[in-house]
């Protein structure tokens, strides 16, 4: 319960009455920051989302650890962020490369917020380097949400296998240094992507096709790569002519209901995650955007739910192989149509929306056996899901905006609706964007996961990975009754034998 104020409410009761337009300037700011804020709580919830799929994803012995390294991601990623992830992204004064200020919640002007003069709070101005709290705080909430999403792709990826120093310094990393620096040249005015440096363009990615999800993929793969496949993914075949040839076995997930309520969670934040990248709701169309955004984006994904599941279908049948209805294909197919429209969610027709999550899914389920011929192992298909859905989205959304660039007072749209030369160097512009993301993440990943690889530091140990993770690691199996009786499990010692291999 708040804490009673005799004084303030004293002080605000003398103040002089203002203005109703003032009155409407401070119901309006206070919306968007409400806005904000209750964005902000969906996208972070999204994490529930993500830890349930990839918990259902892995064996039951490495339930905990995946967990665990989820919770990780928040936790370190929110200080990493409030550290200088928020200054190197937005900071100001900032440069065409990264934004330099606002560290450690510095620079902040809280008058606003602890002055009993209301009618001077409302007339006041702040220095250019600065913010109002009411910029701040709920805009660093919001904010931090889509850094911890960029850095929640890559946990899947390299799940049962990583060791937990690697988690810890690839999520501060991620969260702290390389999508900041993304975001910064994408969605900062300062930043030579979102200005267009001279060239009157801006990079098209409303709400994060590139920056968060091209992002975290390209780091997703080299991590999966770098790391080596689980033990018994792959098994190698000798034929009688002394041919060569790789298997990929299947390592099943051991819940699929909970992959199913990831699922369901992660497609509903979806919704939040990109209507409200417009970050208000007060302005003339701010309503409209939303709507139409949430729209498009729940048209993705249906479309790529069902066009993943028919297509994996028949691209089994062609190879002569058994086919299933895949629940896991139409999840992931859902969020790679999603991933699809982040892009242009807010600027497109809802038949492109359908067009992006077809396409999506039909890519996906190719990379998911392109990935295994390449012998790379993505438990969970992150890989396949947010890099192939994010490229699908940033690449074509210049190709059908309604609106697109803002030319000499006018707007230009997409090259499909549009002959205006601007039309097509937007589109070269969100090409040059891609190529940019997809040099700066993976050259970073390379570094971080080659250092960590050259040190030991990782991947487990053989013996480790057999056992399981949640026991070797954390003592807290999440279905400890797995291990009683024959495992000789003590529950009360917290002792576990070398025989408990869970598998």
């Amino acid at each position: 319960m708040p804490i009673y104020d005799p004084h303030f409410k004293l002080a605000a009761m003398t103040q002089p009455k203002v203005s109703v337009e003032q009155d409407l300037q401070i119901l309006k700011a206070n919306l968007d920051e409400e806005f904000k804020f209750l964005i902000g709580l969906w996208v972070i919830f999204m994490q529930c989302g993500f830890a349930l799929l990839e918990a259902g994803a892995v064996r039951s012995k490495n339930t905990t650890n995946i967990l665990f390294k989820n919770f990780l991601d928040v936790f370190v990623g929110g200080l990493a962020y409030w550290v200088f992830g928020y200054g190197f992204a937005y900071g100001v004064p900032g440069n065409a490369f990264i934004g330099h200020n606002f560290f450690f919640s510095t620079s902040i002007d809280h008058r606003a917020y602890v002055s009993h003069n209301f009618s001077e709070s409302i007339a006041m101005t702040r220095a250019p380097d600065m913010l109002f709290a009411n910029e701040y705080y709920s805009t660093w909430l919001f904010q931090f949400a889509f850094a911890a999403t960029a850095s929640t792709i890559v946990s899947g990826a390299m799940a049962e296998r990583t060791q937990f120093v690697a988690y810890l310094l690839y999520s501060f990393v991620i969260t702290g240094f390389v999508y900041p620096i993304l975001s910064h040249w994408c969605w900062s005015p300062d930043g030579f992507l979102a200005s267009g440096s001279g060239t009157g363009l801006r990079f098209i990615d409303f709400a994060g096709s590139g920056v968060v999800h091209v992002t975290g993929g390209v780091a997703a793969l080299v991590g999966a790569a770098m790391l080596g496949p689980r033990v018994g993914k792959y098994t190698v075949i000798e034929g009688e002519d002394s041919s060569v040839a790789v298997r990929a076995n299947v390592i099943r997930g051991h819940s699929v209901p909970l992959i199913s309520m990831g699922g369901f969670i992660l497609l509903t934040g979806f919704l939040a995650f990109n209507g409200g990248s417009q970050q208000s709701i007060t302005g003339l169309n701010d309503g409209t955007t939303l709507s139409l955004s949430a729209t498009n984006t729940l048209l993705a994904g249906s479309s790529g739910a069902m066009t993943a599941l028919v297509f994996n279908i028949v691209f089994h049948h062609l190879k002569g192989q058994e086919v299933y209805l895949s629940l896991i294909t139409e999840v992931n197919g859902a969020l790679a149509g999603m991933v699809s429209s982040c892009a242009g969610s807010n600027d497109m027709n809802c038949w492109v929306a359908i067009l992006f999550g077809f396409l999506a899914a039909i890519v996906m389920v190719l990379s998911d056996h392109l990935l295994d011929r390449y012998h790379i192992d993505d438990p969970i298909g992150a890989i396949s899901v947010h890099l192939v859905g994010g490229l699908i989205g940033i690449t074509l959304t210049p190709l059908f905006v309604l609106r697109g660039q803002y030319v000499d007072g006018e707007f230009v749209q997409g090259v499909i609706y549009s002959n205006h030369r601007m039309a097509g160097a937007s589109f070269g512009w969100n090409l040059l964007g891609t190529v940019c993301i997809i040099a700066w993440s993976g050259l970073n990943s390379l570094v971080l996961f080659g250092t960590l690889k050259l040190t030991g530091l990782l991947r487990i140990s053989e013996e480790e990975e057999l056992l399981g993770m949640d026991v070797k690691k954390h003592g807290e199996p999440a279905y400890p009754e797995i291990h009683l009786g024959s495992k000789f499990f003590n529950s009360e010692e917290r002792i576990f034998t070398s025989d408990a291999n869970v598998v």
